[in-house]
């Protein structure tokens, strides 16, 4: 797991299964892709979003771009707060795969990136990865008074 502050310079070009087809069916199944990016793109990572409840959804996040902002295109809610790395509320941890920093997250202690967390807000992945997601993620970390 990685939880750097610098996007890495390239990406693992067969992270993603697509098809080679140009025709007219796989652009009409642009409809299933969650991201509403072009799933074709070589440089696009499977992010499985995992909830303490159980459930699981998987959303596709391109180079580069932050979680949060692929989620949200996805149509799927992620808590968060500033979308600078500045507040916690976007707190994540990587299951599987590498996650890093594409700006240093202010919000996060040393001790909790080394344990795997990192900020959704401003982290996107650098390979196919799970992460565990939710609002008590973020109670994990700093802690509530609601516990």
């Amino acid at each position: 797991m990685t939880s750097g502050s610098e996007p890495a310079g390239g990406a693992d070009p067969g992270s993603e299964t697509s098809s080679s087809d140009t025709d007219s069916s796989s652009a009409d199944s642009s409809d299933s892709d969650l991201s509403g990016a072009d799933s074709s793109d070589a440089d696009d990572h499977a992010v499985d979003l995992v909830w303490r409840d159980g459930t699981e959804k998987t959303i596709t996040v391109a180079a580069g771009d932050p979680i949060v902002d692929a989620a949200e295109r996805a149509r799927v809610s992620l808590p968060y707060g500033c979308r600078y790395g500045a507040c916690g509320t976007c707190l994540a941890r990587v299951l599987e795969g590498e996650v890093v920093h594409l700006e240093p997250p202010r919000g996060l202690k040393d001790g909790a990136r080394e344990q795997g967390f990192v900020l959704a807000c401003i982290a996107t992945p650098e390979s196919d990865c799970r992460l565990r997601v939710g609002h008590d993620v973020q109670a994990e970390v700093m802690g509530t008074p609601w516990k």
